[in-house]
Formats: C-alpha cells, sequence, structure tokens
C-alpha cells in the first residue's frame, strides 16, 4: 500500500479516536458537574411573579432530581430580556439555566432592539407549564357577563374604559390586544409592573378589565371582586371549567396559551442537553410538581427534544403574526 494512503489511514483513525474520546470527556464532565455545585436557575422575573412562585414551587424536586442545590436568582427587567440575556451568555455546561414565559417569542417583535436572538443563542430544554388566560372584568365598573355582551359594552362608549396589563410587551399585554383586535375595538392601555398591581387596580376601579392566569383570579372571582368573561384556550381548563372560551363565545380566532420553560445558552454539548432535558422530565413526573401544574390550570404538552425545538420556532411565528396584526407596541 503506498505509504501516502496508509498515513492517511492513520490520520482519520486518530481523528475518529478524538472525537469519540470528546464526546466521553463531555459526558463524565457534566456527570461530574451534576453531582457538585450548585444549579442557577436564572428566573427573568421579579419575585412574587408566576415564573418566580413556579420556581419556588419545584425547588425540591429540582434540586432532588439535578442531585444539587438550586439557587433561584431573580433578574428583572425589560420584559424579562435581562435575565434572558445572562442565561445566552452562561457557561454551556448545564451549570445555569433558565426559566422563562412566552415573553421569549413576543420581545423579538415588540421591543425595536433585543440582545439576543432566540433562535441562536437559546437552547429550549422543555415546556414546564401551560395553561390559559382568563380575561376579567371590575364587576362594579363593568355590566357584561359574557363576551358578545363586553363587545357590545366596550364599542357603545370605548373612550370610558381602559385595560391593564402585567406591563408592556408581556403576554398578558399581548392577549388584551388579541381579544381587542378580533373585537374590533380600541380601548387604553395601562401597563403595571407585574401581574399583582394589574389585578389589584382591576379590583378597585382604576381599569375595567384585563387578562390573568387563572390561578390568581380563583379566590377573587368566588369572593365576587373579578367577573370572567372567557379563556384563550381552544378546550376550558379542568381548573375552572365553569369559565367559556372565546371561541364559545363568538371569537374563534382567539387560541393562546401561557407557557413557562426551561431554556440553556446555545451551543451547549447534546450530552449536556439530553441529560438536562431527563433531569427536567423527572421532576414533572413527581406527584408534587403535578399537583401543582394541575392547581395552576393544566399540565404541559408532552414533548421530546426535537418537539421543544419545533414548539419553539412555531411559537416565535406565531406571536411574530399576531404582532403584527394586533399592533401591539411598547409605549
Amino acid at each position: 500500500m503506498p505509504r501516502k494512503l496508509i498515513h492517511s489511514g492513520r490520520h482519520y483513525a486518530t481523528v475518529i479516536v478524538l472525537a469519540c474520546l470528546s464526546i466521553a470527556t463531555t459526558a463524565t464532565a457534566f456527570a461530574q458537574n451534576s453531582r457538585s455545585g450548585q444549579l442557577r436557575l436564572i428566573v427573568p422575573n421579579q419575585a412574587g411573579s408566576g415564573n418566580d412562585a413556579f420556581a419556588r414551587a419545584i425547588t425540591g424536586a429540582l434540586a432532588s432530581s439535578f442531585e444539587r442545590a438550586v439557587v433561584i436568582e431573580n433578574l428583572p427587567g425589560s420584559g424579562g430580556m435581562i435575565g434572558t440575556q445572562q442565561v445566552a451568555r452562561a457557561p454551556k455546561d448545564g451549570s445555569v439555566l433558565g426559566l422563562v414565559s412566552s415573553n421569549l417569542v413576543i420581545n423579538p417583535f415588540i421591543y425595536k432592539s433585543v440582545p439576543f436572538d432566540v433562535s441562536r443563542d437559546i437552547t429550549i430544554i422543555s415546556v414546564v407549564a401551560s395553561g390559559p388566560l382568563a380575561l376579567v372584568t371590575n364587576p362594579k365598573k363593568v355590566n357584561a357577563r359574557s363576551t358578545r355582551e363586553l363587545i357590545a359594552e366596550l364599542k357603545a362608549d370605548p373612550k370610558r374604559f381602559s385595560y391593564g396589563s402585567a406591563g408592556n410587551g408581556t403576554a398578558l399585554h399581548l392577549a388584551a390586544e388579541y381579544f381587542l383586535s378580533e373585537a374590533g375595538v380600541q380601548i387604553q392601555h395601562i401597563p403595571y409592573k407585574g401581574a399583582a398591581a394589574q389585578m389589584t387596580d382591576i379590583m378597585s376601579g382604576e381599569v375595567d378589565f384585563g387578562m390573568l392566569p387563572l390561578v390568581m383570579i380563583e379566590q377573587q372571582v368566588k369572593a365576587g371582586r373579578l367577573r370572567p368573561i372567557a379563556v384563550t384556550t381552544a378546550q376550558r381548563s379542568s381548573f375552572m371549567p365553569e369559565i367559556p372560551t372565546f371561541a364559545e363565545s363568538g371569537l374563534p380566532g382567539i387560541n393562546l396559551d401561557a407557557w413557562i420553560a426551561v431554556i440553556g445558552p446555545a451551543g451547549m454539548p447534546a450530552p449536556v442537553v439530553a441529560d438536562a432535558y431527563r433531569r427536567v422530565q423527572k421532576t414533572l413526573s413527581t406527584p408534587e410538581v403535578r399537583a401543582y401544574q394541575l392547581a395552576q390550570g393544566g399540565l404541559p404538552p408532552s414533548l421530546t427534544l426535537e418537539q421543544s425545538r419545533d414548539f419553539l420556532a412555531s411559537e416565535l411565528e406565531k406571536h411574530g403574526k399576531l404582532v403584527k396584526r394586533t399592533g401591539a407596541t411598547v409605549d
């Protein structure tokens, strides 16, 4: 055999061996890392928010699944972009993950400048929560008891009403604009710094209505301080099945889930991503976490890693079209 071919064969064999050693080293390093140190879970929302509450509810199960302490780090600001940017810049060894909301796929279209590219700079690990939002009104200021009645009341005197959201560019803002776009009416928007402040002002009558997560409104609805009109998903929620969907109420175009997902930085090695996915799935399967998810309005979709990537891509496309259609902006 010619010397050149012998040398070439040895070269390729060496490359293959080195590649295998690299993969094995990556997997071993992550396995060791997962049993030592801490897992930083960045929540790009303020303490007391829905994301923060979810993070704290699953911390125990997450620590057990990852076999190390979990430290929650709240980094709010700019619609979640400050904290998400830190996740995008984090080490790629799985030691830092993020817990983000649907804002992840809204921000690129509603802000003029976003300091990262969702498709290029983020790795989605798993969707961990999903559920509807509900349009609720102040029953002392809004007479309507159904979607049709609410639209008629708003159209009769649109300048008299205002709606609140958890902030410019949030899922609660976009969902309300979605409703108004379908209803064919424009109402003044009052942004707040979080859903809790928004809900307080709906109940006090500072604003007339808004979109809120079901888990936030249950007790207030029972007490008569809020009146639910409809939920944003295609099916009624098992958590509050008495609330009809918008589709049932004459607005079939509205179909919107609010979701929470675990993410990491782009460029994480495949074994690291697979291990993180497996451990998150183990967390979601625990009885306490499943019970908490049901209390929030439903279980998340069961997606593989590949399906999770497809989900993120489809949500980006969906929300981009929605922002363009509604004309929602950061005021």
